[in-house]
């Protein structure tokens, strides 16, 4: 009886041969790519270091222009404030970072004086407002100059992202949602959903009392006292002793209702 020898291990040869040639392939293919990517970003980087250099005059005075080059800068992975607070190991570059030094300086320079006025404003404030500012508050304040020797003149998106730099640093300041308002805490303290209630219906009435708030939001008395008790201890609210009923008003939307 003849037999037939070899075909399946000749076979499972010619597979395991092509699945080399595939994997050979495949990874040529991918080394060529990314030789191509390194190639582009390379050309991008230089492309947006010259670009940064070449409008740094305008990056930096005109909030407009400098929120649209942070977010073609975002869109694209690239945080202008990323590590500038990190000094180079090499030493290079006076110590600054890769992405300080490829955005050029002024521009790094104007987010982190920025973040000094930022922080300035809000700690002189801290007993009017118990630590809780508003954006647009912080932002005319720091275009006023109030307390810092001149003024500058940002937006919100400058002063947004002044306040998210500060993060890793650990200095208890961030951005919290109180209703439809942006606000800036720069107390390492929650506020408890109580409270989040309580000064969003300021923002909306103005100011509350402990009956408005027990028959708004169905509280017991104790609740609402409570409550409102928390927020005069930490200077969250001021009270007004002259009405029938102590009526409580938040300094920020007080600012917001002069305007």
């Amino acid at each position: 009886m003849a037999t037939r020898r070899g075909v399946g291990l000749s076979a499972f040869q010619n597979r395991t041969a092509l699945s080399e040639s595939y994997a050979t392939h495949g990874a040529s293919l991918r080394s060529s790519h990314l030789n191509s990517l390194e190639t582009q970003l390379s050309v991008f980087q230089s492309l947006l270091h010259n670009f940064a250099l070449q409008h740094a005059d305008t990056i930096k005075s005109n909030p407009s222009f400098r929120a649209e080059f942070a977010r073609m800068c975002n869109a694209i992975g690239v945080d202008p404030l990323a590590g500038s607070n990190v000094k180079g190991k090499s030493g290079k570059g006076g110590g600054k970072s890769w992405w300080a030094q490829m955005l050029g300086g002024d521009v790094n320079d104007f987010y982190f004086e920025v973040a000094v006025r930022v922080v300035e404003v809000c700690r002189n404030s801290r007993g009017e407002n118990g630590g809780l500012m508003g954006v647009e508050e912080c932002r005319e304040r720091v275009g006023k100059g109030k307390g810092i020797g001149g003024g500058i003149d940002v937006s919100d998106d400058d002063i947004l992202r002044a306040v998210k730099s500060l993060k890793p640093l650990g200095s208890g300041f961030s951005i919290v949602e109180v209703g439809s308002k942006q606000m800036i805490r720069s107390i390492p303290k929650e506020l408890n959903t109580d409270q989040s209630k309580v000064l969003e219906a300021i923002q909306v009435l103005g100011y509350v009392t402990c009956s408005m708030l027990e028959d708004n939001l169905i509280w017991e008395h104790a609740r609402a006292e409570t409550v409102i008790q928390d927020l005069l201890a930490d200077s969250l609210v001021w009270v007004d002793e002259q009405a029938s009923e102590n009526e409580y008003w938040s300094p920020t939307f007080m600012n917001d209702m002069a305007d």
